[in-house]
């Protein structure tokens, strides 16, 4: 943890030393703000999956100097986070598989965060953070009156749509996956009903956080989600305990579900009781205040309308993907005649969350010190400094996500025999998790050159363009996903879908990359396309080197010591190739990396 707190520490270094060893560029004036970018708040990904912290988000409001919550709280808060949520996703893999029953827990969990996110989530994160800074700096009173009367609308909105939306779970379902029936229906129903409970708690801790977010108290929002994690898995391995391994939908009983669910509902209870407590100790005292007439929450919406429309376009693929994924699962299982393993929502979900980790550690790194950079560019009006923080970033942060991205296409299905073959997944269910991820692998590169380049549209306070950069970006990935269903064996859906995730990503940041390569006079593509040629021919050995590994080790008994040993010679062999290649190829981005390594080595400072 040590390790990941120094890197982030340090990356502020890393840029400057990489400004300072290329050629200073000529001041280029001119540009300028679409908005106040305080009025704008980072959404971060606004596709996440929900049990986990937003990181982006987060970084968007960085403490100022001599803040006692530092930057070092949130780095290692944020890697336990995402350990632990990873930790909870094997569990929940091993408890429940990836056949129809592991499918159904998948959909009932993400309809709770999707509600959320859709009707309070995206305006909270991206529209009441601002507005609450102003009105603390600006009203006689600090800004008490107004936290007093956010709290209060939220928490009656809060338990008027958690009602609402338990009584329509049974129509919820038939959004996200509409060919259920029979028991599988009644079990997904169930699960649904019970992990709805959760719409209120996830709410309490959006609008603590965002409270906490204004007097820059970061680590709780950090840390919260990590009990959060915790119970969940001791409730997966409660039911597992409970049940046994190898339940179905028709053999798991109901009272088995409902230990379950209540148990991760438990999890979201103690995190919102978690950030609840902590915005207490920081003076908020709750006193119910309904005048909201004149209080400015409508203008503050109206300001970031353009923001919600990417969080609204950005969680309607989630819609569709789980809709697709889900009725895939259930036509297979419907033509083999029995459930079959790996063909629906929960392989794509494990996938998914395995996919992220490189960009939550590495790029948000990147991108934490890269936005007051930036920021401070864009008041000065230098295009050329903006351009440059872009360039430098997204070159540094692919110096890594290259070989991860490498390593995860050549150790996916090695990989995820080995980390998810437990309990109920059996190995024929992770080997399919692994082939997922060996497509979502292509995707890792153009995934963050979209994250980054809506990052500095925020830096300009333009949240039209990204929202309206979206929309077309979205129709691609609903049609591919669809069209997938159609053409696509049913078994085989899935495995395809992170190229119907992928095309939006692709698409928005094609298109997003050509609107500011007019306003920032360029976007130093020659530098970066070079780049990225280098570090993949620097990883061309590597890759070679960890497929023929695999290869060789598959003849060794034991499919589990077989995927161990893979990753284990693979992924040290690779990983010393492909830091030996870039050397002798002399790819300066890496080279950073070395000497702060170097750097860290005893005996030097």
């Amino acid at each position: 943890m040590r390790g990941a707190n120094g890197d982030r520490q340090r990356m502020p270094e890393i840029l400057d030393a990489v400004e300072r060893a290329e050629p200073p560029t000529d001041p280029e004036l001119g540009l300028t703000t679409v908005h106040d970018p305080a009025d704008v708040h980072d959404p971060g990904t606004a596709d996440r999956p929900g049990s986990e912290g937003d990181e982006i988000g987060t970084a968007a409001q960085r403490p100022p100097p001599g803040v006692a919550h530092s930057s070092a709280v949130m780095a290692i808060g944020t890697v336990f986070s995402r350990a632990t949520g990873f930790l909870r996703t094997v569990t929940i893999g091993a408890a429940l598989g990836t056949a129809l029953l592991g499918d159904a827990y998948q959909a009932a969990e993400m309809i709770p965060y999707t509600v959320y996110e859709l009707l309070l989530g995206g305006m909270l994160a991206s529209v009441f953070v601002p507005f609450l800074v102003k009105r603390r700096k600006r009203d006689e009173d600090g800004g008490t009156a107004t936290e007093q009367r956010l709290f209060t609308a939220v928490f009656f909105a809060l338990l008027v749509l958690t009602v609402v939306a338990v009584l329509c779970a049974d129509w919820l379902i038939s959004l996200y996956a509409g060919e259920y029936e029979g028991r599988q229906r009644d079990v997904t129903v169930l699960l649904t009903r019970l992990l709805l409970i959760q719409v209120f708690f996830i709410g309490v801790s959006g609008v603590s956080g965002t409270m906490l977010n204004v007097r820059h108290r970061f680590g709780a929002a950090m840390w919260a989600p990590v009990a959060n994690n915790l119970i969940t898995m001791a409730a997966a391995l409660f039911y597992l305990w409970l049940a046994g391994a190898g339940r179905t939908a028709e053999t798991v009983t109901d009272g088995q579900l409902t230990a379950l669910a209540l148990g991760s509902a438990f999890g979201t209870i103690v995190q919102s009781a978690i950030l609840a407590w902590t915005l207490w100790t920081a003076g908020f005292r709750w006193r119910p205040r309904f005048d909201l007439r004149g209080s400015g929450f409508g203008e503050a919406v109206r300001t970031a309308v353009w923001m919600m429309v990417y969080v609204v376009v950005v969680q309607a693929g989630v819609l569709v993907t789980a809709n697709v994924a889900t009725r895939a699962g259930d036509r297979a299982a419907e033509a083999a005649g029995h459930p079959v393993e790996g063909s629906g929502l929960a392989v794509y979900k494990f996938a998914l969350v395995v996919f992220q980790l490189p960009y939550a550690v590495i790029a948000v790194s990147v991108i934490t010190a890269l936005l007051p950079r930036m920021s401070s560019h864009v008041t000065d009006g230098r295009r050329d400094l903006v351009r440059a923080d872009l360039s430098r970033g997204f070159r540094l942060a692919c110096a890594l996500l290259v070989p991860l991205s490498a390593g995860m296409f050549a150790f996916g299905v090695p990989g995820a025999v080995a980390i998810f073959s437990h309990g109920s997944t059996t190995p024929d269910g992770a080997r399919r998790i692994g082939l997922i991820l060996m497509v979502f692998a292509v995707m890792v590169v153009p995934f963050t050159f979209h994250q980054l380049l809506m990052r500095v549209f925020y830096a300009l306070g333009d949240t039209r363009t990204p929202g309206l950069i979206a929309i077309p970006a979205g129709i691609a990935q609903a049609v591919t996903a669809f069209a997938l269903l159609v053409f696509v064996p049913a078994r085989q859906v899935v495995i395809g879908l992170p190229l119907s995730y992928g095309i939006f990503y692709l698409l928005g940041g094609v298109g997003a990359a050509l609107v500011l390569r007019r306003r920032l006079g360029g976007m130093d593509g020659r530098r970066i396309l070079r780049t990225l040629i280098q570090l993949h021919l620097a990883a061309l050995p590597a890759l070679v080197f960890a497929a023929a590994t695999v290869l060789a080790v598959s003849q060794v008994p034991g499919e589990q010591l077989s995927a161990f040993l893979a990753l284990l010679i693979g992924g040290i062999g690779g990983g010393l190739l492909y830091i030996v290649t870039a050397r002798l190829m002399k790819i300066v981005e890496l080279g950073y990396f070395y000497d702060l390594v170097r750097s860290r080595l005893p005996g030097r400072s």
